[in-house]
């Protein structure tokens, strides 16, 4: 069972955060709480798993980026953290993270690489597969945008 506190906390983060310094501290003074107690009951929602990964959506044409590809990676798996934190540093990725691969698709580490056109998303690419010492990778570029929406379990307040 979800306390009252913490279904509001819950319905708080479904919405889009501000981009500040500290948006946690704006949340927790909408909910009439201290920063500390909502990274408190944050931080208990996922130990309980109740929350088990916090997501970000980049509408990259909001930023002025007009071209983006997803980064598909084939790296050792005793070099998976290592190589995630470097490609992770380029200023051009949003997004980085693990898959399991399969069979017939033997990429395990995915990028989102945002730029102003395709022939940049590819530069970065070489430079984060120079830099991480990854030599087998595939770019995807989008070809268009779908409708991003974030799964709601609790409405907020403003919703009823």
């Amino acid at each position: 069972m979800l306390s009252d506190i913490e279904k509001k906390i819950i319905a708080s983060i479904q919405e889009d955060m501000a981009v500040t310094e500290r948006p946690y501290l704006e949340i927790a003074e909408k909910l009439g709480i201290s920063e500390a107690e909502l990274l408190g009951t944050l931080q208990n929602l996922c130990d309980r798993g109740i929350i088990r990964r916090f997501g970000a959506t980049l509408r990259h044409q909001r930023t002025g980026y007009t071209a983006n590809a997803m980064g598909a990676w084939q790296v050792d798996e005793a070099r998976i953290d290592e190589v995630g934190h470097k490609m992770a540093s380029f200023k051009e990725v949003s997004h980085c993270y693990r898959r399991n691969p399969t069979k017939t698709w033997p990429y395990n580490l995915y990028t989102m690489i945002h730029a102003n056109d395709e022939d940049s998303c590819r530069q970065t690419a070489e430079k984060m597969s120079r830099k991480a010492k990854v030599e087998k990778y595939e770019l995807l570029f989008s070809r268009k945008e779908l409708k991003k929406t974030s799964m709601v379990y609790f409405p907020s307040d403003e919703d009823s």
